[in-house]
């Protein structure tokens, strides 16, 4: 076995342990594809790590991040990186993500042997995730961002970024998508941040563990709710209205994902298999929040195996045809609220 195949071998290895979803999502796309945007997640989830850890500083994050933006480009060594960084990781860190960074040299070995539009689009996305996460981490607070444009931004550097390198990857494998590029860049944003805004809603008891909250304040009484009181407020009137005025916003964006999704060829059946479940766990736990916007923890959110089951069932059986896709999505969708004319200006 050469080293690259031992490389490839570590990296669908290690996915699962960092990912049960995109570990679901990644292999249903096709042949080299999959391996490239298997690759692309573990460079996004070693940057995540850097900045998710509670026991590195503000300045070593910076740090980090700069010098894994230099290792992804080719101008630092990997193992070098790798064992600088390992022995600082607190035992906040996961095993399997602390195992993805003392084996960083095995995944950066794999992005080099990409093409040069390939890695182009890998090493933009990771320059501005590291970059722009920096920012956001001096900044956090149980207070909560400013409002949805600063929400917009965060959730860009950390997603929607992602669905335009997903794009320019998909591209790069589908000529027939190229003569919808820009189009469909415009939508991978949107898909980017509506998943991004579902996983800040699910999640936003686990992120108050952590001293973060990344909830816009404007939304919950024009500014005057504190959310850094969000235990004692949460089954309060006004924050079951912020919480269904940011559903509707992140559905907003579900909505032109699912645009996205159909502008695939048909034939892509893998790329669209991809897009579909994606949004359909999204839309789930969305619909969920929605039914019960006191919960407090994100399991009582968490979709079910047996709606995850149900959805790649029934997804399957339309996935070549928009119409039937179309049907599926609003029926799993009803009930969600669309973003009003205030919620609007900010999209």
């Amino acid at each position: 076995m050469s080293s690259y195949q031992g490389d490839l071998q570590y990296q669908a290895y290690i996915l699962p342990g960092v990912s049960r979803t995109f570990a679901l999502t990644i292999p249903v796309l096709p042949g080299r594809l999959a391996e490239v945007v298997a690759n692309a997640y573990l460079l996004c989830r070693l940057a995540d790590t850097i900045e998710d850890d509670v026991g590195l500083e503000n300045e070593q994050k910076s740090e980090f991040h700069r010098r894994f933006v230099s290792v992804v480009k080719g101008s630092e060594d990997a193992d070098a990186f790798a064992t600088a960084l390992f022995p600082l990781l607190s035992s906040h860190v996961l095993p399997h993500e602390r195992d993805l960074v003392e084996n960083a040299d095995k995944i950066i070995r794999v992005t080099h042997g990409f093409s040069a539009t390939e890695k182009e689009a890998l090493t933009r996305c990771v320059t501005i995730m590291c970059s722009g996460m920096p920012e956001f981490q001096r900044n956090k607070s149980l207070k909560g961002l400013r409002d949805l444009d600063d929400m917009s931004a965060y959730c860009y550097v950390v997603a929607g970024v992602v669905g335009e390198m997903l794009t320019e990857l998909f591209c790069v494998h589908c000529p027939e998508l190229r003569v919808k590029r820009d189009e469909m860049m415009r939508l991978a944003v949107s898909f980017g941040q509506g998943l991004q805004m579902t996983n800040i809603l699910k999640d936003v008891w686990e992120d108050r563990q952590a001293d973060t909250c990344w909830l816009p304040r404007s939304v919950f009484l024009g500014g005057e709710f504190e959310l850094e009181r969000l235990e004692e407020l949460h089954n309060t009137e006004a924050f079951r209205a912020g919480m269904a005025e940011l559903v509707s916003v992140a559905y907003y964006h579900l909505r032109r994902a699912f645009e996205y999704t159909c502008n695939v060829p048909t034939n892509e059946v893998g790329i669209r298999r991809f897009c579909i479940w994606a949004l359909g766990f999204a839309v789930f736990t969305l619909r969920k929040i929605h039914a019960n916007p006191g919960f407090t923890s994100g399991e009582q959110v968490k979709v079910s195996r047996k709606t995850v089951r149900a959805t790649v069932l029934t997804t399957n059986l339309a996935l070549r045809s928009n119409r039937g896709l179309r049907l599926l999505f609003e029926f799993a969708a009803s009930g969600l609220p669309l973003a009003n004319a205030e919620a609007r200006r900010y999209l």
